[in-house]
């Protein structure tokens, strides 16, 4: 049995307000991404990376893995036009005949803990289809078609993170249906293919560095 991880890195880094593409940037003086690759290659012993980047980024990445000396094994593929697609790129590295799960993780959420990958790996093994989620700690407020807006329950409410984890054969399955724009995630394919999807805990620290204040939480948490 051979699992996988799809790492997806096609961020631009625009709401980060400079050249460099989120992913690279340092956080503790090492990029992002090579954060997020190690933190899958220590919680899954002989775990196969596949880390998808846009063509015109893989030149500088691979000139960052020289410089810093990195040494994790992965492939990569291709970025598509979507997410969708680079997920779709990524998966069509691993064997049609693979036994095993795959994961699909942000590439800029190098935060997620060696708990909950391996909790979310075991839960998708057991049930086919598991994503890690944390409960709603803010008011939530709902926007009616009106103009007005209502408070609704948050203990009804989750916030979904990465790696959303999945047997291969079933991941396979749903990832042929045509791409529609309601596929947000990767477990809203499955789940449109009509397979239910278990929830794990994940963790409070697991958040997408999208913006430069999300910069400056991560060097604190590394501090």
């Amino acid at each position: 049995m051979q699992d996988y991880v799809i790492i997806v890195a096609g961020g631009k880094g625009l709401r980060m307000g400079g050249d460099i593409p989120k992913q690279f940037l340092p956080i503790g003086g090492r990029p992002v991404l090579m954060r997020t690759l190690e933190v899958f290659h220590e919680a899954l012993n002989g775990l196969g990376i596949i880390l998808v980047l846009p063509k015109d980024q893989q030149d500088y990445w691979q000139q960052l893995c020289n410089e810093y000396s990195f040494a994790v094994p992965h492939q990569i593929a291709d970025g598509g036009e979507t997410r969708f697609h680079s997920v779709h790129n990524g998966l069509d590295c691993i064997p049609d005949n693979a036994d095993g799960v795959v994961g699909i993780h942000d590439g800029v959420r190098p935060f997620v803990s060696q708990e909950v990958i391996m909790r979310s790996y075991e839960a998708a093994r057991e049930h086919g289809a598991a994503v890690p989620v944390v409960p709603v700690v803010e008011t939530v407020r709902q926007l009616l078609p009106e103009g007005d807006s209502l408070t609704v329950d948050r203990s009804l409410y989750r916030l979904v993170q990465t790696p959303q984890t999945f047997r291969i054969s079933l991941f396979k399955e749903a990832m042929r249906q045509p791409y529609q724009s309601s596929f947000t995630d990767d477990a809203s394919v499955v789940e449109n293919w009509g397979h239910s999807i278990t929830l794990v805990d994940g963790n409070r620290e697991n958040i997408k560095l999208t913006t430069p204040s999300d910069l400056l939480f991560a060097n604190v948490l590394l501090s």
